[in-house]
């Protein structure tokens, strides 16, 4: 299944009409519990934490000289403590402090084993309901923008799969790929290396692309189709200005909607690192994502426990998610 190109055509002409979400098949998983099931059904909203990089940076810690994900080890009960806010302020699924836990990004310094064990060590001790192990990018280009290979990315990614499962996580995180390949690979170790659920997001421009050219469309369907049991976008953008790009998502995806957006666009100030919309303002644009179909929510760089609050105040309000215009259509892709 290649990655640039899509072509969605209804047999009959012209685009298929809203339809009954078809049923993800959870056969096989390892679900902890009925909760978790609901939401992989897209029956419960799941609300999860928000951003780990602005409370670093809150604590003084971001400036330690050290990689973030080796905080675990030097500044453990901190890094809790930071769960902990999330999970005080209503959040389900904690994500482990690993953005960049993988070999070539660790540079020898910690095993990625080790790490995913501290990291989860550190959301366990905050009470997390749901433990979500995060997989970033590799930080290297894939082929043929890149030197590194389908192959090569798969192994990575492999390996950070099988310290997920080993650490005792619920779920495995993909998160803000920008090559549709890299996801892809990600995915599919993931699929083949443990029986988790696995949640995938992608990162969109305000072109309405990722870096390397990927629709949301494209993105939601490939994705969903390859057997994710979330999909949809984080990072880059506020939710205002990613509406649009969930729109497009919840009618391509045959599983839940992820939404996580920023707390809108950065900006330093006396040399430190701030973000332009509030916790209300980002509920109030939020709204359009739950309208949308969105059930699996949280937040991204710039957000905070208060952002968190005001999401968790929102699935409660509205109890169940708002129905999808999910479109089945006879799908190409290609490269």
């Amino acid at each position: 299944m290649g990655d640039s190109v899509c072509a969605h055509k209804e047999l009959t002409g012209g685009w298929a009409k809203a339809a009954q979400l078809p049923r993800p098949d959870l056969s096989g998983l390892a679900i902890k519990d009925g909760h978790l099931k609901r939401a992989l059904l897209g029956q419960d909203f799941l609300v999860v934490d928000g951003a780990m990089g602005t409370q670093l940076q809150e604590r003084g810690l971001a400036d330690a000289g050290q990689i973030p994900e080796l905080l675990n080890f030097s500044h453990p009960d901190d890094i809790a403590a930071i769960h902990k806010a999330y999970v005080d302020a209503g959040a389900e699924v904690i994500t482990t402090n690993t953005f960049g836990a993988n070999r070539l990004k660790l540079e020898g310094a910690a095993s990625v084993e080790e790490v995913y064990r501290a990291a989860v060590g550190c959301a366990r001790a905050a009470g997390a309901p749901y433990i979500a192990g995060d997989v970033g990018p590799t930080g290297a280009l894939l082929e043929p923008m890149g030197t590194m290979s389908f192959e090569e990315a798969y192994d990575l990614f492999a390996e950070q799969v099988r310290a997920v499962a080993a650490a005792g996580c619920d779920v495995v995180l993909i998160e803000t790929m920008a090559d549709l390949r890299e996801a892809k690979a990600a995915l599919l170790a993931a699929q083949e290396n443990c029986d988790l659920p696995v949640f995938a997001t992608m990162t969109f421009g305000e072109d309405g692309r990722t870096f390397l050219g990927t629709s949301p469309e494209v993105a939601a369907e490939v994705l969903s189709s390859m057997g994710a049991h979330a999909v949809g976008l984080n990072c880059s953008l506020g939710p205002a200005e990613l509406l649009g790009a969930a729109q497009d998502m919840a009618r391509r995806s045959r599983c839940p909607l992820m939404v996580q957006p920023n707390a809108g666009l950065p900006r330093v100030e006396d040399g430190v690192t701030v973000f332009d919309v509030s916790p209300e303002d980002f509920a109030a644009a939020m709204e359009g994502m739950l309208d949308a179909g969105a059930s699996v929510i949280g937040g991204c760089c710039g957000t905070s426990p208060e952002y968190t609050r005001e999401l968790r105040r929102m699935a409660d309000a509205r109890r169940v998610p708002a129905p999808r215009a999910y479109e089945p259509a006879c799908v190409l892709c290609s490269a």
